[in-house]
């Protein structure tokens, strides 16, 4: 008996939920995705912040088949000199700025997340790191532990000791901070407590408190950072510089890439006591490397950054209905808000029917989530968001 694919797909690909989408996709390109019968569907989650530069850019496949031709892995990171690594570092410090000047790549955020509250601790030896509530910051063990999601997370304790918790944009739960914080770990913008921006001055605040306690400052840019907030990097429109910044999503243009960065002062603590204080035997990988490098090359020099406010405009100005209670976010990381959870999956079919692919977020789900390619352009603004307001006014009618 010859089964389906859905059905290879069903039993022997790990589930995490009992309604997976089960959309078969066949290939790719741009701003859309297709299925073996060849039905159209127009991304407008990007894979979850992931293909910033579309799916399969021009620039990016041909860094990849070029890397390919050349070398993939040679050895455990930081070991050999690779040019793609270095050349890929070199430019995300000319661009991160601030003092941030040693990169270690990983292959996703939740390492990146790993790395930096290790390096957190290794550095300062203080023993508490500060998260937010409904921070998300990934699913291994150490990131789980500062999730700040209790059901999400309770499940698997015990956890890593030591973590508490501040209500992100609330200026007196800093303080909190104290001296034995080694970090507090927040997101610039709040990623799945539904698109959250920080409050005028909130992340100053912060900052200069960690600095006055002598606590680090991490900030996730796993999911806002590579242009989708209207600037390269979200803090540099948020006057606060971090200590340690991750990243990964939308670094690798569709391949999987991450890293933590912070000063080579910082950096350098996992040298000794004890030596190889970190690891990572694919972190860095070479054709990875080679796609982020394209990524962002092409990301600053063909200015995909400077229209992504108007076109935050556009879907706020489009996106008005009485069941709308608010549109959030900043740039192209947009949050609809609705009532209700039932009512958000109704809306969300609809559009998949009508071949529009958005999503709802983990720890906000009566809202809508919408992080489109930061290559789209007004019309599939229009024609996503006239889908989007049908779907809403089948559900509300």
């Amino acid at each position: 008996m010859h089964l389906s694919q859905k059905q290879l797909f069903l039993q022997h690909l790990a589930q995490t939920t009992d309604f997976p989408l089960s959309i078969e996709i066949d290939k790719a390109e741009g701003l859309y995705l297709y299925t073996p019968e060849g039905k159209r569907y127009l991304d407008l989650i990007s894979g979850i912040s992931v293909s910033n530069v579309g799916h399969r850019h021009p620039k990016v496949v041909a860094a990849i088949k070029e890397q390919v031709d050349k070398y993939l892995h040679l050895m455990v990171y930081g070991e050999y000199i690779q040019s793609p690594q270095v050349q890929l570092a070199h430019l995300l410090v000319k661009h991160l700025g601030g003092g941030l000047d040693s990169v270690y790549f990983v292959n996703s955020g939740s390492e990146a997340t790993e790395g930096a509250l290790k390096l957190a601790k290794r550095y300062t030896g203080r023993p508490e790191i500060l998260s937010m509530n409904n921070a998300y910051h990934g699913s291994t063990s150490g990131a789980l532990s500062v999730i700040g999601d209790e059901e999400f997370k309770n499940a698997f304790r015990p956890l890593s000791p030591g973590i508490g918790y501040m209500q992100f944009n609330d200026l007196a739960d800093l303080e909190k901070i104290n001296k034995n914080t080694a970090a507090v770990i927040v997101e610039p913008v709040q990623g799945e407590a539904g698109y959250i921006p920080p409050s005028p001055g909130y992340l100053e605040a912060l900052r200069k408190k960690c600095t006055e306690e002598g606590a680090l400052l991490i900030f996730d840019e796993v999911q806002c950072g590579f242009g989708r907030t209207g600037s390269l990097f979200a803090h540099h429109q948020l006057n606060a510089v971090p200590d340690i910044i991750t990243l990964a999503k939308g670094m690798g243009g569709g391949m999987p890439i991450g890293a933590f960065v912070s000063s080579k002062k910082l950096m350098d603590s996992f040298k000794n006591n004890p030596i190889l204080g970190h690891i990572s035997t694919f972190g860095g990988h070479p054709v990875s490397c080679a796609a982020s490098l394209a990524t962002l090359k092409l990301i600053v020099e063909e200015d995909l950054i400077s229209s992504v406010k108007e076109k935050h405009l556009l879907f706020k100005e489009l996106l008005q209905h009485k069941a709308i209670k608010e549109v959030r976010g900043m740039g192209l990381m947009l949050a609809v808000q609705l009532d209700t959870f039932e009512n958000i999956e109704k809306v969300i079919q609809i559009c998949l029917d009508r071949g529009l692919i958005i999503d709802w977020f983990l720890f906000c789900d009566n809202a809508l989530r919408i992080s489109p390619p930061l290559t789209i352009g007004e019309r599939e603004i229009r024609e996503s968001c006239e889908i989007i307001m049908d779907a809403i006014r089948e559900v509300y009618p």
